[in-house]
């Protein structure tokens, strides 16, 4: 079988698509694959360590305001149709998957036309333009929220879920909070506002510290490789000494992290969604609010319906509001097991899976 995936600009495109591809290939080893990116996408830097093939083709997204570069975007797109067209008939792959981005949009868009069963996996509960673009031309349409069918067409969507739960859910709970200099045997949140940190995130963490290292729990926090020089000078790390606070620039094994904490607190994006959901562990989401469409507080907003989560708008975020839920979840086991079943209940931990068997079916 060969599997051509093409999806980039941001890590939860790219995620999914790689914890896919690993999956597949632990059950059918002599899978060929091919991923199609653009050299200036993070997918650049991330699918190559993966020992995947890896080619590119050029495109830009279209401003939503009037501007003459989306006169150069429509060239480019046309262009990149023709370029994506000869890496699949050089590849001849069974099936192309999208993952979402613009370059998705002429891959997908060509294979179509060469006539290759295509997929479009849409990873959060409000789709983006070019997942919304391909759908038409599509087979088949994955999605990871219910709520985000009512965007695509009825008869080609399936609820698959994220691939990156099923990789996330076969974690076992290690001790790998020692490598953070705490106990694992001590209740813990883990905080953090993504790979670059989040400034309002920050600047409430500062403030609930004093709340925190009174606390029985303790906390790790990822403050972002930008803020963390900052967060060092303003909490004077080199002379205090906190007990059952960890705070590091970034968490390189979150994973393993959150199989062994007990709640976390973050943003709302798809990717982290599905790896605690399907760990069954409750959270406090934060939706970023400088996302497409706000999909972010759509993604928190299902969950909080569930009693897997609780919301805290960005704006509204303080220090003392932080400390006060976190409160609330940890220093309450009886609210804490019930937000931790509802948060497995919404996990779908055989995504991967779900998704293979979308592949097997349209070939």
């Amino acid at each position: 079988m060969k599997i051509l995936i093409t999806g980039g600009g941001t890590g939860g495109h790219i995620y999914p698509a790689l914890a896919f591809v690993n999956y597949v290939k632990k059950i059918e080893p002599n899978t060929d694959f091919m991923y199609v990116g653009t050299e200036i996408g993070l997918e650049s830097q991330i699918v190559p360590k993966y020992n995947i093939p890896f080619k590119t083709i050029k495109i830009q997204g279209f401003r939503r305001s009037l501007s003459p570069q989306n006169i150069k975007t429509v060239y480019l797109f046309l262009n990149s149709i023709g370029k994506a067209k000869k890496i699949i008939k050089d590849f001849q792959p069974d099936v192309v998957i999208g993952t979402g981005g613009y370059v998705s949009g002429s891959v997908v868009y060509a294979a179509k036309q060469l006539k290759i069963p295509t997929i479009v996996h849409e990873q959060n509960s409000i789709p983006g333009m070019t997942n919304k673009f391909l759908s038409k031309y599509a087979i088949k349409v994955a999605i990871c929220f219910p709520d985000v069918a009512e965007y695509f067409p009825k008869d080609k969507v399936v609820l698959t879920g994220n691939p990156r739960a099923q990789e996330v859910v076969m974690i076992e709970k290690t001790d790998i909070l020692k490598e953070y200099g705490l106990d694992p045997n001590k209740k813990t949140v883990v905080i953090f506002g993504g790979s670059r940190g989040a400034l309002k995130i920050n600047q409430a963490f500062i403030e609930a510290l004093p709340l925190f290292e009174q606390r029985d729990y303790q906390v790790l926090y990822a403050s972002g490789e930008r803020y963390y020089k900052e967060l060092q000078e303003t909490v004077n790390l080199s002379e205090k000494k906190l007990t059952n606070i960890s705070i590091r620039p970034y968490i390189d094994k979150m994973a393993e992290v959150l199989a062994a904490a007990d709640l976390m607190v973050g943003r709302a994006g798809a990717t982290s969604i599905a790896e605690f959901t399907a760990l069954g562990l409750p959270a406090i989401l934060i939706p970023s609010p400088y996302v497409t469409n706000d999909h972010q507080t759509k993604n928190a907003q299902s969950l909080v319906k569930s009693g897997a989560v609780e919301m805290i708008a960005d704006q509204e975020l303080t220090g003392l509001k932080l400390a006060t839920e976190v409160d609330g979840i940890l220093l309450d086991e009886t609210r804490h097991q019930a937000m931790a079943t509802a948060s497995k209940q919404e996990g779908i931990p055989d995504s991967a899976e779900r998704l293979y068997k979308v592949v097997k079916e349209i070939i």
